[in-house]
């Protein structure tokens, strides 16, 4: 890992981001809110690799076309390689030399990137749009501190988080309302309900529907996930609620990964009648149900009598610029264009990625007013340690496993060793 040469160079790099907002049209160099302060100056000849994921590229490369043509008086060159988003922020720090300018990434990576000082924090100069024309909670959750002051370290891009998909025809709106509903109008059909509950990403919707919540991180620990006051009972129920209805529908509900969903759809005959997938695959499931998709909020599930909504984790993808960039300033207008209107309007368009910038148009797509929707009340994914995501794809494991118990002494044990196992 090239961490001395990020720290080493950080500094420089932060200091051209000085420099850089200074250098606008606009006289009064200490007011960064006028469209003056949109100004760039671009590094002419700039080189500049762009990461993003495989089934994004070829949007991408139009977007980077478009923008070298926006530009050409600069003779910008653009190379875009697919890398997906779960693990650029690794490939960024384990060679910062040969990693993208600029990458996307999801914002559960954005604790070890600020850490390692490998994000050039947003110029001051687009700071004023973006928190303006961006939801709300895609900008507070890549806020930071920088040497006292306040600062984004990324540029929103879109939602990340998942939702019930279905097949109407045999899984009706009413049905899609409940866990029950669902997996017993899967089973009449002969039809599978898919759920990657041996993931960390979905697994901990089983304690956090319970009432557990991620509250950040512990002091200046980095390394110490903090959660909220929770009611140990109440989580144990809810997650013997979830174990016991799987074991139930043993034969319906199947924990595989995400793909197997649009694949399940997709068959001449269909074998899958329900899932649990992502905005990111929004494109492949509407090519394979037509018609018959049908996409809302997670379902409820009955805890003790009473239907609970079910919780789950929301994220954010963002667009980052490493900081040691050779060409800081193409970098980050590149990084700050990828996140227009424009383009991700696009991306609504070609990929179904719920967009940050409020100035895209949303009505009549499902899968963002679902996101918009749930965004309300889920946990947002930012500040988790790496350590969370194994121990909570065993708590998954353990709840859906047949040769598991299902009771809530069980699960008590369960939660205890989980919450320990992440902070070691």
């Amino acid at each position: 890992m090239k961490i001395k040469r990020i720290l080493s160079l950080v500094l420089a790099a932060a200091m051209m981001a000085v420099v850089f907002v200074g250098c606008t049209k606009s006289e009064d160099t200490s007011s960064k809110t006028s469209s003056a302060a949109k100004t760039v100056d671009i590094e002419k000849n700039a080189k500049l690799k762009l990461w993003g994921s495989a089934a994004s590229l070829s949007i991408l490369k139009e977007q980077a076309k478009a923008f070298e043509k926006k530009y050409a008086d600069k003779n910008v060159k653009i190379e875009v390689v697919a890398q997906e988003e779960n693990d650029s922020g690794t490939q960024v720090l384990s060679d910062s030399e040969a990693a993208a300018d600029v990458f996307s990434f999801p914002s559960d990576q954005l604790s070890k990137l600020t850490q390692a000082k490998a994000l050039l924090p947003v110029y001051d100069n687009y700071v004023d749009d973006i928190k303006k024309n961006h939801t709300e909670a895609a900008v507070e959750t890549v806020k930071g501190d920088l040497n006292g002051k306040e600062v984004l370290y990324a540029f929103p891009q879109t939602d990340n988080g998942y939702y019930l998909v279905y097949d109407k025809s045999v899984v009706s709106d009413e049905d899609a309302k409940s866990w029950e509903g669902v997996l017993a109008a899967c089973k009449k059909a002969g039809r599978q309900f898919i759920m990657n509950a041996g993931d960390g990403y979905y697994a901990c919707m089983f304690p956090f529907t319970g009432g557990l919540k991620i509250d950040g991180l512990k002091g200046d620990a980095q390394d110490i996930q903090k959660f909220n006051k929770y009611d140990e009972d109440e989580v144990a129920q809810t997650m013997s609620a979830f174990s016991e209805l799987f074991h139930k529908y043993k034969n319906t509900f199947v924990s595989a990964s995400v793909d197997k969903i649009s694949a399940g759809f997709s068959t001449a005959k269909r074998t899958c009648g329900a899932g649990i997938d992502g905005t990111w695959n929004a494109a492949v499931n509407q090519d394979a149900l037509g018609k018959d998709l049908g996409v809302t909020v997670l379902p409820t599930i009955n805890v003790n009598g009473t239907d609970k909504q079910t919780i789950a984790m929301i994220g954010y993808k963002y667009i980052g610029v490493k900081s040691v960039t050779k060409f800081p300033n193409a970098a980050e207008e590149l990084a700050n264009y990828l996140v227009s209107a424009e383009c991700q309007k696009t991306r609504l368009e070609k990929l179904g990625w719920t967009p940050t910038n409020k100035g895209v148009e949303v009505e009549g797509n499902d899968g963002v007013r679902t996101m918009l929707e749930e965004a309300k009340t889920y946990v947002v994914q930012a500040n988790i340690i790496q350590a969370f995501w194994d121990p909570m794809a065993n708590l998954g494991n353990k709840l859906y496993k047949p040769t598991e118990k299902t009771d809530v002494a069980t699960m008590k044990t369960l939660l205890k060793d989980t919450l320990t196992n992440i902070n070691g």
